[in-house]
């Protein structure tokens, strides 16, 4: 067990952290364990999230303490919690929001990888204007009944549960109608559909939920104010927002080890277009030297403002990442990086076009990269639509940040049964 008095500590610092991490890990890591077996004995060490309290699996370490510890972990050549939106989204939430209750039943099992989770918020006509939403929630004495339809869902054909936003009264404005639940996706009224992007990837789905039901103690929050639950699960997801793959030290051998890789090939499988959507602006300068236009000045320029963007949002993420050391929650931080994202992603998608030319266009040819190319161009316009589009993170700054007026919005004090469909 790890020292947890290390929360006591005047002046913890990032070492200290460190550490003790790696002085537990080195007593305790057994490569022949299973990747359950392993990630169990994280849990209970505390090192699995060590910002939570001991009471919910962790130490009551500062924010910062989570990234420290799992890079040191890895590092070492061992695992550390779940990849996907357990971990990213149904977690923190649950920690946040939850009755102590829910804690018990799902917050263990998620750290452990046991359960999976997907996010069921968006829907076909509540999309930015997320609160529009229509999928109904009807309660029937001890459970809930589900109808309705939610789309752009990752990884919900692999889930074992969701995070959902229902609507449980239509007699009051639409942010004050939803309620937040928690459903079991492997019952027989949920039926998940594969779509299929125009870059051939079929990474999000669209769900049909008809009479699925949902137990009355699974809500989180309180009946009818699902929406503040809700941004804070959008806010954590936009911390989430840059997905990159699990990391394995060089030497990391072992049954954990060769799980996890098993884990983490399914998990990437859905996001390995995720690197082209955010523009590749790593291949830049070698795609203009390999094309022999890396002297030409609007190259160049083009290529200097995509680094200075780049650098920008750098700059931008080691603000968000020093608000967590303060233990703040997240806060405009998450809108203003996903912009920067965005930017860079379209100036990319620029620069790649002026680099190629006409071959931009080939999904294939004698040069491998131009199929890179070709997907990064048809990739690209997702990274300012997917957890909320630019305009909507334009919104939140200028209501939020800037104390600018509230768009106006004729519905916002309309009873929602009385709202026209969009």
């Amino acid at each position: 067990q790890p020292c947890r008095n290390i929360a006591l500590m005047a002046s913890l610092t990032e070492r200290d952290v460190e550490q003790e991490v790696l002085e537990w890990f080195h007593k305790t890591w057994d490569p022949d364990a299973s990747l359950l077996e392993w990630r169990t004995q994280l849990v209970e060490s505390g090192w699995a999230v060590p910002s939570w309290s001991p009471q919910w699996h962790g130490l009551g370490l500062p924010a910062w303490a989570d990234r420290i510890a799992h890079r040191a972990i890895r590092q070492a050549g061992g695992v550390a919690t779940p990849l996907g939106g357990g971990m990213s989204l149904a977690a923190p939430t649950i920690y946040d929001h939850a009755s102590n209750e829910l804690k018990s039943k799902y917050l263990r099992q998620t750290l452990t990888g046991e359960v999976t989770w997907c996010q069921l918020f968006s829907e076909p006509g509540a999309g930015s204007d997320l609160a529009g939403l229509r999928c109904t929630a009807i309660r029937d004495g001890d459970e809930w009944v589900i109808n309705g339809q939610k789309v752009w869902n990752t990884m919900a054909h692999d889930a074992d549960m969701a995070i959902l936003v229902a609507r449980t009264d239509w007699d009051v404005p639409k942010h004050a109608g939803i309620t937040y639940f928690l459903i079991d996706m492997r019952q027989p009224g949920v039926e998940v559909r594969q779509i299929v992007e125009m870059n051939y990837h079929d990474s999000f789905n669209e769900v049909f939920l008809t009479d699925a039901r949902v137990p009355a103690s699974d809500v989180v929050g309180e009946i009818n104010d699902g929406w503040k639950v809700a941004r804070g699960t959008l806010a954590h997801e936009r911390s989430f927002a840059s997905i990159g793959n699990v990391y394995f030290a060089p030497d990391a051998a072992g049954r954990v080890i060769e799980e996890a890789k098993v884990e983490a090939a399914e998990f990437n499988k859905t996001y390995e277009w995720y690197p082209q959507r955010m523009g590749r602006a790593d291949l830049t300068v070698p795609r203009a030297q390999a094309r022999g236009v890396i002297d030409d000045p609007n190259v160049r320029q083009e290529l200097m403002k995509l680094r200075s963007f780049h650098r920008a949002s750098e700059w931008t993420a080691e603000r968000a990442k020093a608000a967590r050391a303060l233990g703040k929650p997240p806060g405009s931080e998450g809108s203003i990086g996903k912009l920067a994202l965005s930017r860079i992603a379209r100036n990319a998608n620029h620069v790649h076009s002026t680099i190629a030319g006409a071959r931009g266009m080939l999904k294939s040819g004698h040069d491998p990269l131009d199929a890179v190319v070709a997907e990064i161009l048809v990739s690209t316009p997702a990274q300012s639509i997917a957890g909320g589009t630019d305009e909507i993170q334009h919104n939140i700054l200028g209501e939020n940040v800037l104390g600018l007026p509230k768009e106006p919005a004729t519905d916002r004090d309309v009873a929602f049964k009385n709202v026209g469909t969009s």
